[in-house]
């Protein structure tokens, strides 16, 4: 007999969406032709300073594109700066690459909070319950969205029963 895993207590979730490796040698190379066409362009200049320029200046701007986190932790949903409580999440869904398409497509509500990167196919769709809020639902590109849907649903739950007791009684709700 196999041992079981404890029981986790505190849920949590933590992913940083970084880049795709090939990103990193694209940026460069779009960096080092720039630098040639100004080297090319501007005969006056010295040859090595645009380069030393636009190198470092593509990494610098492809820096912040990996650095996005995606966590559960301390009774929020936090995906960068963004910090949403989780005793307001009414509903999560597991989207894979087509229903992230359709959820960002045409039908996609004009004031949903997003954050998509493209190069990520997968997301979830987190569907808020507070009256206070006019955002309907977050989308959220994750490498791992039955994991973090699963994660959510289970802190979620667990913060909204301890904020109403009388609900956990009754799973069902009110008849």
């Amino acid at each position: 007999m196999t041992p079981q895993p404890p029981a986790r207590t505190d849920q949590t979730h933590q992913e940083r969406l970084g880049l795709p490796w090939w990103a990193w040698p694209a940026g460069l190379l779009v960096g080092a032709i720039l630098a040639t066409e100004l080297t090319l362009g501007i005969p006056e200049l010295p040859a090595w300073l645009p380069y030393a320029v636009l190198l470092p200046l593509s990494v610098l701007l492809l820096l912040p594109l990996s650095r996005l986190r995606v966590a559960v932790r301390d009774g929020a949903f936090l995906v960068d700066d963004a910090r949403l409580p989780v005793e307001f999440i009414a509903d999560v869904v597991a989207l894979d690459a087509a229903g992230k398409r359709e959820a960002l497509g045409v039908g996609a509500h004009p004031t949903a909070f997003v954050v998509q990167r493209p190069w990520i196919g997968t997301a979830v769709q987190v569907l808020l319950d507070d009256p206070a809020d006019p955002t309907p639902y977050w989308v959220v590109s994750t490498r791992r969205p039955v994991e973090l849907a699963t994660t959510l649903l289970a802190v979620s739950r667990r913060a909204r029963a301890a904020r109403n007791p009388s609900t956990a009684a009754d799973p069902a709700g009110p008849a």
